[in-house]
């Protein structure tokens, strides 16, 4: 009909300014245009047009620290572009993995039906180690994938953007699974477990002291953390429960997974 006609028309046209803005990294403009997109009821619009809408949004809410409102759009960008057999389903592949690790997720993307057939694909493969790296803590092995896929990884300007928050995170990761057995502990022997030197490890320190992730002091002059030793105690038998539970989740999920293939 003609209502649906101008109703897809006016999507293509969004489509097109949502782009524009992307790149600009206007995001107050992004926004109000990307709601607007999502409320056109009466177009019959191509996935390929849906796709480009989705992919924007996903990088709009991952810039803004929405990781799962992120994922939810890469995830649905994805499955638009590769109904319309576009070859940005890979980039957005790419995407949906960078939003599964920056929201702290411990599912793997590619279990899902849509995506499991990508997992094996070249230029997804280096994605993959790297979940699989970030999932396992392994921050070792999380920079030599970035060392030795670099043209794959941080060859995408939006990839690198965020790479530095995911060093971050996983070093966070790392740090606070490093000391919980100690009261105290030597922050060269931090540096070293995390690979980076004395000063950056004091840095992640006072943000962490600072934001009560970790309750502690530095010893600036002995170079040493000084650690809450009941807090710590009571936060072990909580970082243990709480693994527990992930684990036990996973189990179930993994279950529930066996039951559908």
């Amino acid at each position: 009909s003609d209502i649906q006609h101008r109703g897809t028309q006016l999507l293509e046209i969004y489509a097109l300014e949502i782009q524009m803005h992307t790149s600009q990294k206007n995001n107050k403009k992004l926004k109000q245009l990307y709601e607007a997109s999502l409320h056109i009821k009466s177009a019959i619009p191509h996935p390929l047009i849906m796709g480009v809408i989705r992919e924007c949004g996903g990088k709009m809410h991952l810039r803004e620290q929405e990781y799962e409102k992120s994922h939810t759009d890469f995830f649905e960008a994805f499955k638009n572009y590769d109904e319309s057999g576009s070859p940005r389903r890979i980039t957005c592949l790419k995407y949906l993995v960078l939003a599964n690790m920056l929201m702290r997720s411990t599912i793997n993307p590619f279990d899902s039906q849509e995506a499991k057939p990508y997992k094996d694909n070249p230029d997804i493969q280096a994605m993959t180690n790297l979940i699989s790296a970030y999932q396992n803590n392994n921050i070792k092995e999380f920079e030599i994938i970035l060392s030795k896929n670099h043209k794959t990884i941080m060859n995408d300007p939006f990839i690198r953007e965020h790479i530095e928050i995911l060093l971050r995170s996983i070093r966070m990761k790392v740090l606070i699974k490093l000391i919980k057995p100690y009261t105290k502990i030597r922050i060269q022997f931090i540096a070293q477990e995390l690979n980076i030197d004395i000063n950056e490890v004091i840095n992640l320190l006072i943000s962490c002291i600072l934001d009560q992730t970790i309750l502690g002091k530095i010893d600036q002059v002995n170079h040493v953390l000084e650690l809450d030793q009941q807090q710590n105690i009571q936060d072990l038998h909580r970082y243990q429960a709480i693994s527990k539970v992930t684990l036990q989740l996973q189990t179930m999920q993994q279950t529930i997974l066996q039951q559908f293939k």
